[in-house]
Order: C-alpha cells, then sequence, then structure tokens
C-alpha cells in the first residue's frame, strides 16, 4: 500500500486544524502530524502509526505532543518549538519512505522566532536546509496559471541589487527541472517577465533587460530550452498570453503573487520546486483573525493536498 502525503499541523492557533479537518471531511485522504489537542471540538480522529496509510473512517492522526491547548487566534510561544519539530518529523518520514509528500499548513514566522529562534526566513528556507541546503525556488500554482519569483521575502528597494544573472539562471533551471521531474512535461515552456516597466522599454525605464537578462535568455534558448523573454510584465498573464507558455519567471514577489491571487485566490497552491521531496502548501497565511469560528475555506489546502499526490506519482513514475 502507497505512503500517504504527510499534513503538518502549522500553526495550532491558527486555521490549519481547522481546515485539516475540514479537507478530511472533503473526501481527501491524508495523515495528520499534530497534537489531537489542537483539532476542532468533536473531530473524530483516530491514532496511526509512521507509515500507516492514511485509510478511512476518522482522521488518520500521527500524534505529535505539543506544550501547550491552543487559543485561537492567539499563537503561544510554548507551541513554537512542536511547530517547527512537526515539520522536521514529516520530512523525515517523507525521506526514509514512510510519507509520499509533505504538505505544511501554513505558520507565522515572527512567533517561531519569539518562541523557538526559528532563524529562517519561512517555510522555504527551512526545509532547504533540511535537505541538506538544497537550492530551491517557490511555485505558486493553480490551474490557469504558474508563477516563479526568483526575489520572495525581501524589500522592493533590494530587488534590482539581488537578481542576478546567476540567481535568474538557477531559478529558470531548477523551474524547467521540476516541470520536467514532476509535472510531466518533456519541454516546457517558460517566459521570463522584466524587471522594469514595459521590461525596460528598450533602455528608457531601466538597462537590466538589456544588459543582461535578453543574453541570459538567448543563451539558453541556444541550449535547446524553450524560453522567451525579459517579457513586459503587464501584458504577461491576461488568459491569452498564460496560454503561450507553462511557467512565468518573475522578479520579485507581488509580480509573481497578484497575477495568480487575482486569477485563483483560494486554489492556489504553494510548491517548493528544487528539494529531494515533494512539498506543497496552501497559499494563505494562519488568519488568526477567523481562526476558530468554523468559517475557513480549505479550498487551497485541498489543493495542495491533491498536487502533493499528483507530484509525488510523478516522481515514482
Amino acid at each position: 500500500m502507497s505512503a500517504p502525503v504527510l499534513l503538518t499541523s502549522g500553526d495550532p492557533s491558527g486555521i490549519g486544524p481547522e481546515i485539516a479537518a475540514k479537507a478530511w471531511a472533503a473526501g481527501e485522504r491524508f495523515v495528520w502530524i499534530g497534537d489531537p489537542r489542537h483539532l476542532p471540538p468533536g473531530t473524530p480522529w483516530r491514532a496511526v502509526g509512521e507509515g500507516e496509510p492514511a485509510g478511512d473512517g476518522a482522521l488518520a492522526v500521527l500524534t505529535h505532543d505539543f506544550a501547550a491547548p491552543a487559543s485561537p487566534g492567539q499563537p503561544d510561544p510554548a507551541n513554537a518549538a512542536g511547530v517547527v519539530a512537526v515539520i522536521a518529523r514529516a520530512v523525515r518520514l517523507v525521506e526514509a519512505g514512510l510519507g509520499a509528500a509533505v504538505c505544511t499548513a501554513p505558520i507565522n514566522k515572527k512567533a517561531l522566532k519569539d518562541g523557538a529562534g526559528f532563524a529562517f526566513p519561512g517555510h522555504t528556507e527551512y526545509l532547504a536546509h533540511l535537505a541538506g541546503g538544497a537550492e530551491v525556488v517557490m511555485m505558486l500554482a493553480c490551474p490557469g496559471l504558474r508563477v516563479v519569483p526568483a526575489t520572495i521575502h525581501i524589500p522592493l528597494s533590494e530587488v534590482p541589487v539581488r537578481l542576478t544573472p546567476a540567481l535568474l539562471e538557477a531559478t529558470i533551471r531548477i523551474t524547467h527541472a521540476a516541470l520536467v521531474r514532476d509535472f510531466g512535461l518533456d519541454r516546457p515552456r517558460l517566459a521570463v517577465a522584466g524587471l522594469n516597466p514595459h521590461a525596460g522599454e528598450g533602455g528608457a525605464m531601466g538597462r537590466e533587460e538589456i544588459d543582461w537578462m535578453a543574453p541570459l535568455v538567448a543563451r539558453l534558448a541556444a541550449e535547446g530550452l524553450a524560453i522567451r523573454g525579459p517579457l513586459p510584465a503587464d501584458t504577461m498573464f491576461h488568459a491569452a498570453a498564460r496560454q503561450g507558455y507553462d511557467a512565468a519567471i518573475c522578479a520579485y514577489h507581488d509580480q509573481a503573487l497578484i497575477p495568480i491571487k487575482t486569477i485563483d485566490f483560494a486554489g492556489g497552491v504553494n510548491v517548493t520546486l528544487g528539494l529531494p521531496f515533494v512539498r506543497t502548501s496552501p497559499d494563505h497565511g494562519t488568519a488568526y483573525d477567523i481562526a476558530g469560528r468554523g468559517i475557513a475555506d480549505a479550498s487551497s489546502l485541498i489543493a495542495a493536498l491533491r498536487m502533493a499526490a499528483s507530484l509525488s506519482a510523478a516522481r515514482g513514475r
């Protein structure tokens, strides 16, 4: 019997436990790693062992004790170490063949830093660390669009300095390899967004596109990659334009996330490319403001669980 997708608890004071219970009730099958005390009251659950399949019936839980109960909307520093440990445990199990993929529920970086000295900007960087320093990139995906930001959680003023030819090339190559290996595309088509408005407009609004982005894209195309750009970002994301590529490589965070969240706010999935295991996550945060109210939308988590299973199956093939 195949190994299950492992869903981490995330911040137990956020909506993670609630949407896990909703996803299970909607028919998704996975193993949730966390403290059963943090599940919504009345959630039917049953304990399973490491490597045991999810099965049917009550929610399958691989129990992991946390230091304290959880109060919705109020992160407890005492639980920070448990949140981090669950992520590490899920990775260890998948690497040991006892899980098919890791799907992570939302965390709050400040809460982890305050409570456990978490030294990473987010999930992606911590997972890369657990994988031995793997070079990774973040993809956001929905049925109508895949986007990869070359720079992520940095001030906009730092983007022109941090976006180097080496970084952009590595991002492109990691994305290309993942589209072949995990998404089953024999020759993925890539579109590269310019850094400046109108992709620099011939140098009138910036020279990065002329000086190094276009030559880089041309060199990769000469190697055989199906790639074009740099393209004006303001005309890359309408429906007709999206038909021309399988993934868009963007210069910075909002250039990538605004279009995908506009197209499919509830169904976007965060995928970490470049890891030796599959990792997905819903494309939203802890939502402390609605935690515990029973109104959280599980659509993005359901999409993330399904994508985790699909990508894992593709790697298996």
